[in-house]
């Protein structure tokens, strides 16, 4: 079974990143100049190209 949004968004949070906007369902969280965009509602199942985006992003910088 995939991953909930989440369980990324949880992942991202904890890595230090940090919500900046949300415009309808998407959000974007900042840190340092890694930025990312997660769509989609809280409940949703994550995409595997979204699992791939965060995990790029929290071994970043």
């Amino acid at each position: 079974m995939p991953p909930k949004l989440r369980d990324l968004i949880r992942e991202l949070e904890r890595a230090g990143f940090e919500l900046r906007s949300v415009r309808g369902s998407h959000r974007k969280y900042v840190r340092g100049g890694v930025t990312v965009i997660v769509s989609g509602q809280a409940g949703d199942d994550a995409k595997k190209y979204q699992e791939r985006v965060v995990q790029d992003a929290i071994r970043r910088e």
